[in-house]
């Protein structure tokens, strides 16, 4: 009698699968020579090395955390080696050590064994970000479409939404209700924003106007009509808000608040005294973002097809026009912006103690993405209707790194992940593509939307982000594997806004079903 063979169960596919994707490695390869070279100072540990050329990237790690004396406590690191372009004009191209020296470096040719090989190395976020798997809570307040969304910056526990409603609201995440209506504006609101030091919140309107508000309180800043709070000046509505990076905001002072508007100009703000300090002319159409940069300079997007660099240490000069896009400009990115956004904090979002303080950890976060082998470079991406994508390194040059092509239609949303190592985008031909932030390079793309992808947002440990969409749903992605982590249902329609809180517990998302949605693991 023939004996019948159950199926494999899915814990004997997830084996048989590993073992399939366990990388081979000959037998008696030769020893190989490498140098260890932190990236952010170009300094080499432990001099010239000689290891087996099978080392995985684990090994590697360890051998850093034994030279650096780190092995109690050990420090997760990323491996790569710059190989340089095969003939004159080729870009040099960064390799990353994915599983083992010999099939990332040697089996391809980028090297032989007679070489020494320079690994480049960066630590990777010492704390963990699990996926979130469920919504914690839908809760209804806005009487109309949800357009915008922002978590504080050092906490999950606070979050702030703007709506077609004519409001803006702050949540208590931690009891999931409403802590403070915004009120005041005659029309919707398009934009949200936290000051870095977490103390105020600006709101931009379709009614023309700016209005600040105290973070900790919800309150008009002013404390009295709050008439004092709004700040006028643009013909049409507000597009974008940014805020000046804290470790440039001079003791004593408030950081100033830049406006982007479709009257095609930008206007800074003195925040303390709720007065336009100047007026930035001379983009032709409507200004789609703006993003404040931490060496002082200031980035515009237009619907002109233009991006401006403006020095503001020199009184809003325009010292750069971009001029590489067929269409529309519709967001723009820096390397640093989750830097310049957490200002002082981290993922634990202890306060400082003191202004001094809390600039010295500003500057430190910023130092620590923007420093690359010793130099400083802020990079910026911008996305557009044309398609298309550019990396630029703006101060250096108005020529663009790399033309970023392979979306089917309008690119909507851009975001470097927060340690500047990647960069995603979101488009409405349903896809989200991963591409290398230090040279623009595609690396994978992420299906799995069925319709319009509207907004993106990383995890703060960078090896997750999550993505909204014209479908209705949001989805987690893992950057590692390139594949769908987590599906997640529940909105009963579109989902135009979506952010990750930056302690990594919490996700927000909101849209036309008018509910603020929080998720959690």
């Amino acid at each position: 009698m023939s004996t019948l063979i159950p199926p494999p169960s899915k814990k004997q596919k997830k084996q048989a699968q590993e073992i399939r994707e366990v990388p081979i490695v000959p037998d008696n390869l030769p020893n190989v020579s490498i140098k260890l070279q932190a990236l952010d100072t170009g300094e080499t540990v432990g001099g010239g090395l000689r290891v087996p050329a099978g080392i995985t990237d684990k090994q590697l790690e360890e051998l850093l955390n034994q030279l650096n004396g780190t092995l109690e406590d050990p420090i997760p690191y990323t491996f790569s080696c710059n190989i340089p372009g095969r003939t004159v004009n080729d870009p040099q191209q960064t390799i990353d050590i994915t599983d083992n020296l010999y099939n990332s470096i040697l089996k391809p040719g980028y090297h032989t064994t007679e070489d020494t090989i320079t690994l480049i190395f960066t630590p990777r976020a010492v704390f963990k970000v699990r996926p979130v798997t469920r919504s914690s809570s839908a809760v209804a307040g806005h009487g109309s479409t949800i357009l915008c969304s922002a978590f504080a910056p050092h906490t999950s526990s606070r979050m702030v939404t703007g709506a077609g409603d004519n409001t803006a609201r702050i949540w208590d995440c931690d009891t999931q209700t409403t802590m403070a209506t915004l009120t005041g504006h005659r029309n919707w609101v398009l934009c949200v924003s936290w000051s870095p030091d977490a103390e105020l919140i600006a709101t931009g309107s379709m009614d023309n106007t700016i209005r600040l508000w105290e973070a900790d309180k919800g309150k008009p800043l002013s404390g009295g009509n709050g008439e004092s709070s709004v700040l006028r000046g643009h013909s049409k509505w507000i597009t974008s808000l940014s805020w000046e990076p804290l470790h440039l905001v001079k003791p004593g002072d408030k950081p100033r608040l830049a406006s982007a508007s479709k009257d095609g100009t930008v206007k800074i703000w003195d925040t303390a005294r709720r007065v336009c300090l100047y007026t930035l002319s001379g983009h032709t159409n409507s200004v789609s973002c703006v993003k404040w940069g931490g060496q002082g300079m200031l980035y515009t997007g237009s619907h002109d097809k233009t991006v401006r660099v403006w020095d503001m240490k020199a009184g809003g000069k325009c010292i750069n026009i971009l001029k590489n896009h067929a269409h529309w400009v519709n967001h723009l990115s820096l390397s640093t912006d989750y830097a310049l956004r957490v200002g002082p904090f981290d993922h634990t979002g202890v306060k400082p103690s003191t202004a001094e303080e809390a600039r010295e950890k500003a500057l430190k976060n910023y130092e620590i993405v923007v420093k690359k082998n010793g130099k400083v470079e802020e990079l910026m991406v911008t996305a557009s209707d044309d398609f298309t994508m550019f990396l630029w390194n703006p101060l250096k040059s108005n020529k663009p790194i790399c033309r970023m092509t392979g979306h089917q239609k309008l690119v909507n949303h851009v975001a470097f992940s927060p340690d500047g190592r990647y960069i995603v985008s979101a488009s409405f031909d349903n896809s989200i593509k991963l591409w290398d932030g230090r040279d623009g390079k595609f690396i994978s793309t992420f299906r799995g939307h069925v319709a319009s992808v509207y907004q993106v947002a990383w995890s703060s440990d960078c090896r997750l982000l999550v993505s909204c969409s014209k479908d209705t749903t949001l989805k987690v992605w893992d950057v590692r594997t390139r594949k769908l982590a987590v599906d997640l249902p529940g909105h009963k329609d579109e989902v135009y806004t979506v952010d990750w809180s930056v302690d990594g517990k919490r996700v927000c998302s909101g849209g036309k079903d008018k509910m603020m949605r929080l998720w959690t693991h």
